[in-house]
């Protein structure tokens, strides 16, 4: 059982908005269904992001003079070369997947943002990630950041078992990979947190993150300060995202 803090650790910063038009610089495909594409560009000179689910929005031109804005998470971003990389998950028909799909060299894109950044420190006695393809790319980079022998659970939903990682990192982490939602709430439910001050996060479908937030707080007694839960979309829905809470 987790111990409930009298106050939150976590840090919640704003940035200043701004619109940054990018090139693209290279385009990889990492498995199935994730293509990975660096942007680069003037544009770029005092971009921040402080935390691992940072998101900005991504831009797409509607042919109708307006556009199409998606959440993304930046994936990694090198100050000294002026370069942001960001993972596009390739499943459905949306538009910013089809646009990641044929994306070129020397395409252009806009974003902006990230407006704020929630940074969650890595000291706790534990960390617990859940989540679907979607929370991939916050949690590739959120492992990369843990320090080492920080101990770290994971339970992450791929529907291709080809789209599963080895992450980088230097913490003592335990994935387990699943298929299915079902299985994710399943596995969640079966999970025994460890002692001390522990630290979940969690993203991906709507419907599925509530109940997952719901098995922790409400049945397993983790503190509802200590959990951060995001709806990065929403079946039936598009553009969705939100902050779950109680």
């Amino acid at each position: 059982m987790s111990i409930e803090p009298s106050t939150s650790r976590v840090q919640r910063v704003r940035h200043e908005i701004k619109r940054r038009l990018l090139q693209v610089v290279r385009a990889e495909s990492i498995s199935p269904h994730f293509r990975a594409i660096t942007f680069a560009g003037a544009d770029l000179e005092g971009f921040i992001s402080a935390s691992f689910d940072d998101h900005i929005k991504f831009i797409i031109d509607d042919g109708e003079g307006g556009g199409i804005m998606r959440d993304y998470t930046p994936r990694h971003y090198d100050a000294d070369k002026g370069e942001l990389t960001i993972e596009f998950a390739l499943h459905g028909d949306g538009p910013a997947a089809n646009w990641a799909q044929q994306a070129m060299l020397g395409q252009l894109a806009t974003i902006a943002g990230p407006r704020g950044s929630f940074v969650i420190p890595t000291d706790y006695a534990w960390h617990l990630f859940i989540g679907d393809e979607t929370a991939l790319p916050a949690v590739s980079r959120r492992l990369e950041e843990m320090p080492a022998g920080a101990h770290v659970l994971a339970v992450l939903q791929v529907d291709d078992n080809q789209d599963q990682r080895n992450f980088k990192t230097q913490a003592d982490a335990n994935v387990q990979w699943v298929t299915d939602n079902t299985q994710l709430l399943s596995s969640v439910q079966a999970l025994n947190l460890p002692e001390g001050e522990g630290y979940i996060w969690c993203a991906g479908e709507s419907v599925t993150m509530a109940a997952v937030r719901r098995i922790l707080v409400e049945e397993k007694g983790h503190s509802r300060h200590n959990i951060r839960a995001s709806a990065y979309w929403k079946r039936g829905a598009s553009g969705h995202h939100e902050t779950l809470e109680s």
